[in-house]
């Protein structure tokens, strides 16, 4: 008897992925709860460990800085992570593609790294295009990088470029592999289909996938 591939099926793949959203979104709102109480106890141990000259003794300050940063990070992470994968609606409007590049590339950094790929980036500082919905560069970004990040072997370069030509603004990322076959073609359908709903200028051959995007 075969085995059961269901988590091949792009219908159980789908299925899968709506679900993500409401449970990031709660786990975003139960995970900051605890990080509030950790935060608030420790200024109030901060404050207990004050001698008479007002401050922490150096030899726990350094305890109490790094404790107090690596909850600001978690919170921020969190914060990140959330921001891609909770889908809120968006209305038209202008959006930094600069930025949402660069942060796209933070939240699949480990991703890029586990897979032992060079990244090879390029961005045109503070460029900002026009787009129907707003919160939908992200899920160009992330589906464009991560597609790449499939189609490649480890040790190859994926390249990230965005770059402003006349009234538009390019979003490119290329990878080796050439005309090999796509690992996840829904994502290649997807992706013309939303770009076509959008009015965004989707192109992809072989390794290159381009978005051409109205300049804001």
């Amino acid at each position: 008897m075969p085995a059961v591939q269901e988590g091949a099926d792009p219908v159980v793949g789908a299925a899968r992925y709506v679900a993500v959203p409401p449970l990031m979104d709660s786990l975003l709102h139960d995970v900051r709860n605890p990080l509030n109480a950790l935060s608030i106890n420790l200024e109030v141990l901060s404050e207990k460990l004050k001698g008479e000259t007002g401050e922490v003794p150096a030899s726990q300050a350094k305890n109490i800085k790094a404790m107090r940063d690596q909850i600001q990070r978690v919170d921020g992470i969190l914060r990140q992570f959330a921001d891609f994968i909770v889908l809120r609606g968006g209305s038209a409007g202008d959006v930094g593609l600069s930025e949402t590049t660069k942060r796209s590339l933070d939240v699949v950094a480990h991703e890029s790294r586990r897979r032992r790929l060079k990244l090879q980036i390029s961005i045109d500082p503070d460029l900002r295009v026009r787009l129907q919905d707003t919160t939908e560069l992200s899920f160009f970004l992330i589906q464009a990088l991560l597609r790449a990040f499939g189609r490649s072997e480890a040790g190859t370069e994926v390249g990230v470029a965005v770059r402003a030509e006349g009234s538009v603004a390019v979003l490119e990322v290329t990878d080796s592999a050439g005309s090999a076959p796509e690992s996840v073609p829904d994502v290649v359908a997807a992706l013309g289909l939303r770009c076509a709903q959008l009015g965004v200028d989707f192109q992809i051959r072989g390794g290159v996938c381009r978005f051409l995007f109205p300049r804001a």
